[in-house]
């Protein structure tokens, strides 16, 4: 064999145990016979390696491939090679991120996901293990064929096999986001603060009736708030402190926080509630931004009233676009989290738009859906592995996370 019969350039690939200094190794070979290197690509699983390495050679090449195969068999690597195009067919095509996420993700569950690309005609480029918990999540880099028919496809793979899957643009924007706001009541909480509020004024079957068809966009929220609030008169304060402490995070919340926080993201709340509640979780978790409406109160009593203008669906939208403004973001490198009618503009508004255990109507109108009850899963949509929120975690004081409100991993 000699370098001379071929102008095509060489994929060297080695696998094997990983061990320390072999990538190293390998390429103190590859420059003491002179390649020119044009790629290369590690992955590692659970210590196995995989190393591709494409080379132009533009000598004899026979002493490199002698020596490479000398060093795999003194090292108990396996090492092959192989001729391949100079330049990719594929090369300079956009790329998509099709984020994967399921609690279990089987097998069968990812064959359907990358049959559904095919079909499409794209192409699996490269695929990415992001997380094993609280859920499992891949990353898959697809070289799609069209993509508006890949979306469908996989919206329906991922109902029919109940995991969710996220399509993005896998450029730097998708990396450059910088700010999350979120909606708050069955978004941050697992609890409809109002609901708790009613319960306390012996409203609450009223109230919950009344919530259930606002948040289905059945009724005009604002005036839906309103007609809650007034059935709250006369309630005293020490009940509105009562249900504060009641209040409980949805799991993996402090965790989502502390790591978009610790990663240098803004994190804030715009929330059809109420400001005792979006205050105190400012203050618990570090929040940058909190919006929300203000209860009226005369005595210790609330009056029925809210004061000021109503934080509504078009108010949410305007609100995100104002946190933005402030923190010099532009939209396109924000993201929105809701599960309610009221959060739809707000959501449309943001570079990516999440639906997070949402009504149906906001399931069908965002950009992305997430049904694990997990909030810390959406770091995954962001590129973010595990490991990564591994490492925050562990770089936190352990007492940080024990005050209330409460957050418990179902």
């Amino acid at each position: 064999m000699t370098g001379h019969q071929t102008v095509l350039p060489l994929l060297i690939r080695v696998s094997g145990r990983d061990r320390p200094n072999l990538t190293r190794e390998v390429l103190e070979l590859l420059g003491r016979a002179g390649a020119v290197l044009e790629d290369m690509e590690q992955l590692v699983v659970r210590e196995r390696l995989t190393l591709d390495v494409l080379v132009r050679l533009d000598g004899a090449d026979d002493a490199l491939v002698r020596d490479v195969l000398y060093w795999g068999f003194t090292h108990d690597m396996q090492v092959d090679f192989e001729r391949v195009a100079a330049v990719s067919s594929r090369a300079g095509l956009m790329r998509h991120a099709v984020t994967v996420l399921g609690r279990p993700l089987t097998p069968s569950s990812l064959a359907a996901v990358a049959e559904a690309v095919a079909a499409t005609g794209g192409n699996i480029d490269r695929i990415v293990r992001l997380a094993t918990e609280p859920v499992t999540a891949y990353d898959l880099v697809v070289i799609a064929g069209d993509v508006e028919a890949m979306r469908r496809a996989l919206g329906a793979v991922a109902q029919a096999e109940r995991i969710d899957v996220a399509v993005q643009v896998n450029g730097l924007e998708r990396r450059a986001k910088r700010l999350v706001v979120m909606d708050v009541d069955s978004t941050l909480i697992v609890d409809e603060v109002i609901e708790l509020l009613a319960d306390e004024a012996g409203c609450g079957a009223e109230v919950t009736e009344i919530t259930a068809r606002a948040m289905a966009g059945e009724l005009d929220f604002e005036g839906s708030l309103r007609e809650r609030v007034r059935l709250l008169a006369g309630l005293d304060e020490a009940a509105v402190e009562r249900v504060r402490r009641r209040i409980r995070l949805t799991p993996g919340a402090r965790t989502f926080v502390r790591t978009l926080k610790r990663l240098g993201f803004v994190v804030g709340v715009v929330s059809g509630g109420f400001t005792p509640f979006t205050d105190s979780l400012r203050a618990e978790l570090g929040l940058d931004h909190a919006y929300a409406n203000t209860l009226e109160v005369r005595d210790g009593r609330l009056t029925g009233e809210v004061l000021g203008p109503v934080v509504d669906r078009a108010r949410k939208a305007a609100l995100l676009t104002q946190i933005a403004a402030d923190e010099g973001v532009p939209l396109s490198q924000t993201v929105a989290v809701g599960d309610g009618a009221n959060d739809l503009d707000m959501l449309a508004a943001a570079g990516l738009g999440i639906a997070f255990n949402a009504k149906p109507v906001v399931r069908a109108q965002a950009d992305t859906t997430l049904s694990v009850p997990y909030l810390d899963a959406i770091l995954f949509m962001l590129g973010i592995r595990g490991a990564d929120v591994e490492r925050v975690t562990a770089a936190e004081d352990p007492a940080a996370g024990a005050t209330t409100p409460t957050e418990v991993r179902a």
